[in-house]
């Protein structure tokens, strides 16, 4: 599996995405595009446009062209790769796909959209059946949307645009933030474990609904604790944190420390903000912090082991 699937999807739908516009959608419908979880299945499921499958599928084309559908990012940044996923999709797949990006200010309607200049970020590039096609993208410009390009038509299950969040933040001059959120260009740099689910789950957008849907490690045998990073979404003063073990029942941890760590300045020094503290399972908790000069990055250590479902740090940018 390629390095960038590590980063968050962009066009998830559980972090704000939508497929905007389609070419075509008759027998499968965009929206499928940025389902979060594999696609699924059953065979012998027809309704009243065929075999039901879990994607997107267009028409046979009778002229010349190829379909595409443009998705807004859920949270706008820089894509490092992409993946193309054909599950399932076995005799009416396409041939070959490509995706262009633009960076739109505002709310552009699907009109303003397919009058966009756009860039190639990934070249046309052929596909096989039933598989995912995992490909790097080098471009480092911010963009707001994508647009995955069908050749000439069939369909697509998943399209998943791993990279970077860069929101606009001035929208928050003068306001307090989620320093930390993943929509807000918070990400987890390093970590101690992910025996169990993903470290980045701890700052994604919502609620985890059920344990997967936070970050948990493996038992820890050795007497140390586990911990994570994570980056700001800028420099900032943190004043209130949230450290959330909701739906952890039997395997939250016993307590959480938090760190400040200036890794931008020029002596990388560590600031306590909150000490080792105890903490209950399956419950949200919110810690006050005390005032403390501004950092760039917040270790979360956790004792020993366990999980947490969310961790939330308000501030300010300074």
């Amino acid at each position: 599996m390629a390095a960038f699937t590590s980063l968050p999807d962009l066009a998830l739908r559980t972090v704000g995405g939508s497929v905007v516009a389609a070419s075509d959608e008759s027998f499968a419908g965009k929206e499928n595009l940025i389902r979060p979880g594999r696609p699924g299945f059953q065979a012998g499921t027809f309704g009243g446009k065929g075999q039901v499958y879990d994607g997107w599928e267009t028409r046979r084309r009778r002229e010349p062209g190829h379909d595409w559908a443009i998705a807004r990012l859920g949270m706008p940044g820089v894509v490092h790769g992409v993946v193309i996923d054909t599950a399932w999709f076995t005799g009416n797949y396409p041939p070959h796909a490509s995706v262009d990006a633009t960076a739109a200010d505002g709310h552009p309607s699907p009109a303003e959209l397919e009058r966009a200049a756009w860039t190639e970020i990934v070249p046309r590039t052929a596909l096989r059946g039933d598989a995912e096609h995992h490909v790097p993208v080098t471009d480092p410009r911010r963009y707001t949307h994508v647009r995955l390009n069908a050749y000439p038509d069939g369909g697509i299950a998943r399209l998943r645009v791993h990279g970077e969040a860069r929101p606009d933040l001035s929208v928050y001059d003068g306001l307090g933030l989620d320093l930390a959120a993943l929509q807000n260009g918070g990400l987890v740099t390093a970590c101690s474990d992910e025996f169990y689910s993903a470290p980045n789950n701890v700052i994604a957008p919502g609620l985890a609904r059920h344990q997967a849907e936070g970050w948990e490690t493996a038992r820890r045998r050795d007497g140390g604790n586990d911990w994570l990073v994570i980056r700001l979404a800028g420099r900032g003063v943190v004043r209130l944190a949230e450290i959330d073990t909701t739906n952890l029942v039997f395997n939250a941890p016993a307590a959480v420390a938090l760190t400040g760590l200036t890794t931008g300045g020029r002596d990388g020094r560590e600031i306590g903000l909150l000490p080792r503290t105890r903490l209950q399972p399956d419950t949200p908790h919110r810690f006050r912090l005390p005032p403390a000069e501004p950092v760039t990055h917040v270790r979360v250590d956790i004792y020993p082991d366990g999980g947490l479902a969310r961790v939330r740090l308000h501030g300010h940018l300074a």
